[in-house]
């Protein structure tokens, strides 16, 4: 019971010292509110970073054309030799007879044209569809398997997926970074708020010491503060990205521009980001309360 009490009375502390100084803790609350608020976009734009790059990763494949004639050991050959190859999640063989078929389904002109051969004259090639790992190591891939006998061609996209992916991974770095950065000016905000706080009490916190207060019944109610601080400040860009998100989610069908950039489902992030940002704001408050106090009380 006692240290429930002294929970009660600490975090009565810090919500008299929250209204106390009203316009220091309205000013940080509203900077804490903007980087949380930025904070979230950039969470946001990462995940729908990864999940296009999933997306990527899932669908891209190398593209095995055989030369012609290859009989059928030599294919089974072939589809072993790329197989074992370190980089290869999945190999999937096309005959240029199913291949022709596909395409006569799909097209009355293709159709026309193609049904003028036969299977011995199908002037189609065999094909094997490629799948990776790691698409940064695809282009590797496809050069091992260029230079493997009975392969005519190979294609990936080679080039425009080097470059794709290269810009993706700096769209990363970038929102990692820039959420770090954010993070470092909300604390740093939080600690010149608390050390504020502290000087205006210097008096209150001194007439503390003389009565015997121990150093961690001083700073308790200033590290609670912290936390009122930065749960506060997570309000706004908790309710701003969850249901911004969710509204921008619909009014675009889930997709960005084209069906071939996908959205993220709000289901699958809201929850997530809704404890991110809680967690951030709170951590941050609580640590630049624990910097503050223990650069400046002295204790």
């Amino acid at each position: 019971m006692k240290i429930f009490r002294k929970l009660k009375s600490n975090l009565s502390e810090s919500f008299k010292g929250v209204f106390r100084n009203f316009s220091l803790s309205l000013a940080s609350i509203f900077c804490i509110t903007i980087t949380l608020l930025l904070v979230g976009i950039s969470i946001i734009l990462s995940y729908n970073v990864n999940n296009f790059t999933r997306e990527i990763e899932e669908d891209l494949t190398i593209v095995v054309f055989l030369d012609r004639g290859v009989n059928e050991e030599e294919i089974n050959t072939l589809r072993n030799d790329i197989s074992v190859l370190n980089n290869v999640k999945d190999i999937e063989f096309n005959s240029k007879n199913s291949i022709k078929e596909e395409m006569q389904k799909e097209s009355e002109v293709f159709n026309s044209i193609l049904s003028e051969y036969t299977d011995e004259t199908n002037p189609l090639q065999d094909t094997f569809l490629v799948k990776v790992d790691d698409i940064n190591h695809i282009g590797e891939t496809a050069d091992k398997i260029k230079r493997m006998e009975k392969v005519d061609v190979v294609k990936y996209g080679e080039g425009s997926v080097e470059e794709l992916v290269k810009i993706f991974d700096i769209i990363k770095k970038i929102t990692y970074v820039a959420v770090i950065a954010l993070v470092v000016v909300t604390a740093f905000l939080i600690i010149n708020t608390i050390k504020i706080t502290i000087q205006s009490r210097s008096r209150e916190i001194e007439i503390r010491r003389l009565v015997g207060a121990s150093n961690a019944f001083i700073r308790q109610p200033f590290f609670f503060e912290g936390i009122i601080l930065g749960f506060l400040g997570s309000i706004i860009p908790i309710t701003i990205c969850c249901y911004g998100y969710t509204y921008f989610y619909k009014r675009l069908g889930g997709q960005l521009f084209t069906a071939i950039i996908p959205l993220i489902k709000p289901s699958e992030i809201i929850y997530t980001l809704m404890l991110v940002l809680v967690c951030v704001g709170v951590v941050v408050g609580a640590f630049g309360s624990f910097i503050a106090v223990r650069k400046h009380l002295k204790v």
